[in-house]
């Protein structure tokens, strides 16, 4: 079964992950299909990159994300998603 996972990446306190597309039977640290994208949970806010046309690509094929990458899924779609807010404070 193909996963969407995060792999950790960075130095000893400092970590990055990579969100990766990879057969689950491979190791973590081990071959992988597609590279989609990274989180770095040390910047404020958080810096969540995910190629989301890709990602839905993968899982519109089944591949199953892990729930750590759900959630990151979840956040970048919804600041990909545009606002529609609108200006009711008109300047005099």
């Amino acid at each position: 079964m193909v996963r969407i996972r995060l792999v950790r990446k960075g130095t000893k306190n400092k970590p990055t992950y990579r969100i990766l597309v990879a057969d689950q039977r491979k190791a973590t640290s081990g071959s992988f299909i597609e590279n989609i994208g990274h989180f770095n949970p040390r910047t404020e806010p958080e810096t969540i990159v995910v190629d989301m046309e890709r990602a839905n690509h993968w899982i519109a094929r089944g591949a199953q994300p892990t729930p750590a990458v759900q959630r990151l899924l979840k956040v970048a779609a919804a600041e990909a998603a545009p606002t529609t807010e609108t200006d009711e404070h008109v300047a005099a």
